[in-house]
């Protein structure tokens, strides 16, 4: 059962957006990539309250992700991009991300906190970060 409802659409929006930030870290990181963005919708929390659904978590301003900005998230969706977002999205996660809603790439070592919020590990370039289960308990499903 999938974690978020979906069209076609979605899965497309999603998976430029795993590619577009997550790429460079291979298919891993860009799962982990998709674990915080549907973190994002499910949350309900923080700065994701309004949220509803997959279009909404991309194109979020302010807030959002860098790479709606670039000219690279705007290339066509690859069939394996679109695989590892239904993967994301059927609810696949993957440690550090699992109940991430943020990560970003430092130049060095990840901070121990970033707006607040825990690290909760980095994987290659990425560090990611999740808010406390009493502050959103939705990400802890």
């Amino acid at each position: 059962m999938a974690l978020v409802a979906h069209t076609d659409k979605d899965i497309d929006l999603l998976a430029r957006l795993m590619r577009a930030e997550g790429e460079g870290d291979g298919e891993l990181g860009m799962l982990m990539v998709g674990n915080t963005g549907v973190n994002r919708v499910i949350s309900d929390c923080l700065d994701f309250g309004d949220l509803r659904n997959i279009r909404d978590m991309v194109f979020q301003s302010p807030g959002g992700f860098e790479a709606t900005q670039k000219g690279y998230f705007y290339q066509r969706a690859r069939e394996v991009d679109k695989r590892l977002a239904r993967r994301a999205i059927q609810g696949e996660q993957q440690h550090p991300a699992s109940n991430a809603l943020w990560f970003f790439q430092p130049e060095g070592s990840c901070p121990p906190q970033w707006y607040n919020q825990w690290n909760t590990g980095r994987y290659k370039a990425h560090c990611f970060y999740a808010p406390s289960e009493a502050d959103c308990p939705a990400v802890y499903r």
